[in-house]
């Protein structure tokens, strides 16, 4: 690690949340790669002393909003049943916290998938540009330039070893540090040819043209299997997300009434919660819809 790296990991001011912050960072010491990975300007200590202090407001707010839902089974049991009111009132204390924390936490992940796919959209066309410059007998570094404009994220990406080149960096150390902190496996399998190519003195056109017609067949797998693979999410989508919630409520709030001769059903306040799972489920299965769809421009 160099020094610039150790001073950019320590935070600027320390705050109140500084101390628990440097506690948290031990429990997740991939952090600080997924944070660079992701390309995000903070440090370890800075995102987890922004995520302490986010997870804290939404938890309040959480947990107000549960007290209102839960106000009635709490009165309710109040006098019959003293320990279940006891865990109505514990429960939003201590589960909302944890989740919105850990929720938070997955935020770096969520950015690394995104750069992945703005990195995998271009990755192709971008790596036959090389490939034709390269076999135009244009040098290494020229195609470098020629691809650093024009493919999005993967030009970012370019430009940045360019950056590198520019300053002093040799092209082999260039490509390998921008291997190190990359999240898209077709990116890194590209630029590790190029680098293996350099090495051994190969023709890293022919090598690289290679590599490039196994990453696009990859890719129209990979979408033939989301097409094949997106009939039975919907079938769950609406199973799980439409079927089951509206009739099972339905089904439900007759059973018990004609159990209990029409002295029991459900309040306000619990259909309420209903209505709150059921759009969490349908949110759920459409978020999941969308983030396994891949995006390829071939």
């Amino acid at each position: 690690m160099t020094l610039a790296d150790s001073l950019k990991d320590k935070p600027k001011t320390r705050g109140v949340l500084t101390s628990i912050a440097e506690m948290l960072s031990t429990r997740f010491p991939d952090l600080k790669k997924k944070l660079r990975m992701a390309q995000m300007g903070d440090n370890n200590i800075e995102f987890l002393e922004k995520t302490i202090k986010t997870s804290f407001l939404i938890s309040v707010c959480l947990i107000v909003l549960s007290y209102v839902f839960l106000f009635d089974p709490i009165t309710t049991n109040l006098r019959s049943n003293i320990l279940l009111s006891i865990i109505f009132v514990l429960l939003p204390l201590i589960c909302m916290p944890l989740f919105v924390f850990y929720y938070l936490m997955l935020y770096p992940e969520a950015q690394m998938i995104k750069r992945q796919r703005e990195m995998d959209y271009e990755i192709v066309f971008a790596g036959r540009h090389i490939v034709i410059a390269l076999k135009s007998g244009m040098p290494l570094f020229d195609t470098f330039i020629g691809a650093s404009t024009g493919y999005g994220a993967v030009s970012k990406e370019f430009a940045k070893i360019v950056d590198q080149v520019v300053l002093g960096v040799p092209v082999g150390q260039a490509i390998r540090e921008s291997v190190n902190y990359n999240p898209s496996k077709y990116f890194t399998r590209i630029l590790m040819q190029i680098s293996n190519a350099l090495s051994s003195g190969a023709d890293v056109g022919s090598s690289l043209e290679g590599v490039l017609d196994q990453v696009s067949k990859e890719q129209m797998i990979a979408l033939k299997e989301y097409s094949q693979k997106l009939t039975p999410i919907v079938m769950f989508y609406m199973v799980f997300g439409i079927i089951i919630p509206s009739l099972g409520v339905v089904l439900a709030t007759v059973v018990f009434s004609a159990i209990s001769g029409g002295k029991f059903g459900f309040s306000s306040s619990i259909l309420m919660l209903v209505f709150g799972l059921i759009a969490l489920i349908q949110f759920l299965f459409l978020g999941v819809i969308e983030s396994s769809r891949p995006k390829y421009l071939i």
